[in-house]
């Protein structure tokens, strides 16, 4: 008997549809049984055997008799990986054995997905949101999933999901004796009632006015920042609280980045949407392909699941010289292509880059109550672990004076994260409106240069003031367009149309690397 059940493949964010068809042809002289799959199975899907079979023999069907089968998973063509195939297996094997009255025109009208225990539980699986919005595309009335991923899949309107805890269960949904209750979750509801939960504000900032402006304006044109100051400065403290302050993700923003989350398992069980921007904070050691993204089997990296949030990366000179180069072109195109020899995927990964770093290798280079013991070559040695492409690429560049004690104790509590975040909403407002005819582009660090020269204008005491920081403050001709991008944002949380002098200048003030007699 032949039995043709509908689940997914996935390929990066795109889901693609997979037939997986079991032909079971019974023989009557005794031997061994054959069981083979095609199809580009990996090795999950192949140890599924031994999972399927029992969990459907203690779930009280027959998985065993004198039967030889033949699985297909069609298009033969596509790498089928995971288990999540585990649950389409089973209701087709328990189909083809005949030992289920469903019609196939009813195992038709569903999608299934997930992984089985060997008691016939059903387990949690990775690349359900995506699964469920192929289903609908598609016309499915319904996608069956583990309980645990029901409500992640229910953020999809239009599409019925429903949420079994074991292979029993799902069979007796199917054959009508026991239905399963469909998840429901009113998505926007729960989205908009958690965009304010943080864990941190900038209100427990003491001091810093300077530093916390800086952060204020990386915040409004999504420009990447670069903290360089000695230990315990509060580089780590501040960049923990930079979510707080930007802009609230769009449904569209948290769709996109829940489908990153969804297919790298990194999505709390019983989670829905994520509504808060993303801050990932990786250790300096970690590898290239942790980075990026890739592996034997796909998963998106770092600075792919800081998509339409932050990347966090302290230590910034300690990371291997060939992940942060690897950063250049991903920070400039906000997508990331991995190609190997298996596949070939493109992600998106428009983040913001937040970087913290000590400004020599003993740390107290600058620093008023510590004395430094680096050389001069010392110091620009270990400035050079940050390629000047690379730096080219973050737009302020702050330098972080620690706060004296005494000052610590009498200081004021800050200014509340609510307060900036305001302010923030309202350059990004206006950018929005800038950038209406501009598709791909949503604030200011995102303009090309093109974009810049059309959309970006200077009065004249304002060209004669970058035209004076170029030439009289050492700053390179690489960080001319930075500083534009950068004058722009401060104009638009300053309500104005023009790019003025004071705005200028204050750019320029967060260009500090590119002085020439830094670290010198």
């Amino acid at each position: 008997m032949l039995s043709t059940i509908h689940t997914i493949a996935i390929n990066g964010l795109d889901a693609s549809r997979v037939l997986i068809e079991i032909n079971v042809t019974p023989f009557s002289q005794p031997r061994d049984a054959l069981y083979v799959m095609v199809g580009l199975p990996d090795s999950a899907v192949k140890e599924s055997k031994t999972r399927v079979r029992s969990a459907m023999e203690n779930s009280g069907y027959n998985a065993r008799g004198a039967a030889d089968v033949a699985v297909n998973f069609a298009p033969a063509d596509v790498k089928k990986e995971g288990s999540g195939y585990d649950l389409p297996l089973a209701v087709g094997l328990i189909h083809a054995f005949g030992q289920t009255k469903v019609a196939p025109e009813v195992l038709s009208r569903y999608m299934f997905l997930g992984e089985l225990g060997l008691d016939g539980d059903l387990r949690p699986v990775r690349g359900v949101l995506p699964a469920a919005i192929l289903a609908r595309q598609l016309g499915y009335e319904a996608l069956i999933v583990p309980e645990e991923n029901a409500r992640e899949a229910a953020v999809v309107n239009q599409l019925k999901v429903y949420g079994a805890s074991k292979l029993r269960d799902v069979m007796q949904h199917l054959e009508g004796t026991q239905s399963l209750e469909p998840t429901e979750v009113d998505t926007r509801a729960e989205f908009y009632a958690s965009q304010t939960d943080f864990p941190y504000d900038f209100s427990e900032v003491k001091g810093q006015p300077a530093v916390k402006r800086a952060f204020e304006v990386a915040a409004a044109g999504g420009h990447n920042l670069l903290l360089v100051g000695s230990p315990g400065c509060g580089k780590s403290m501040m960049a923990k609280r930079l979510p707080s302050i930007l802009p609230p993700l769009t449904l569209a923003e948290s769709l996109e980045t829940t489908q990153i989350h969804s297919i790298a398992g990194k999505l709390e069980r019983g989670a829905t949407l994520i509504s808060t921007r993303p801050f990932r904070s990786p250790h300096h050691t970690i590898s290239d392909v942790a980075l990026i993204g890739g592996g034997a089997s796909m998963q998106p990296g770092e600075i792919s699941l800081a998509h339409n949030g932050i990347l966090f990366l302290d230590e910034f000179p300690h990371y291997t010289k060939n992940s942060l180069e690897t950063m250049r072109q991903p920070l400039e195109d906000r997508i990331i292509t991995i190609s190997r020899a298996r596949y070939n995927v493109t992600l998106p990964c428009s983040f913001m880059l937040v970087a913290a770093m000590n400004p020599c290798p003993c740390g107290y280079y600058n620093d008023p109550s510590h004395e430094c013991t680096c050389t001069p070559a010392q110091v620009q040695r270990y400035l050079s672990r940050i390629s000047g492409p690379l730096l080219d690429r973050i737009d302020l560049q702050v330098e972080v004076v620690p706060v004296p004690v005494k000052e610590l104790t009498n200081a004021p509590e800050g200014e509340p994260s609510a307060d900036i975040r305001a302010r923030v909403v309202a350059a990004r407002e206006r950018q929005r409106e800038r950038f209406a005819n501009c598709p791909g582009v949503h604030c200011n660090a995102q303009m090309s240069a093109r974009q810049l020269q059309e959309l970006v204008q200077l009065d004249e005491a304002a060209q004669d003031a970058l035209s004076m920081a170029l030439d009289r403050l050492g700053l390179s001709a690489r960080a001319y367009e930075r500083v534009l991008k950068v004058a722009r944002t401060i104009a638009d949380l300053d309500g104005s149309n023009k790019v003025q002098r004071q705005h200028i200048a204050e750019a320029v003030s967060y260009r500090n690397l590119d002085r020439s007699t830094w670290g010198t």
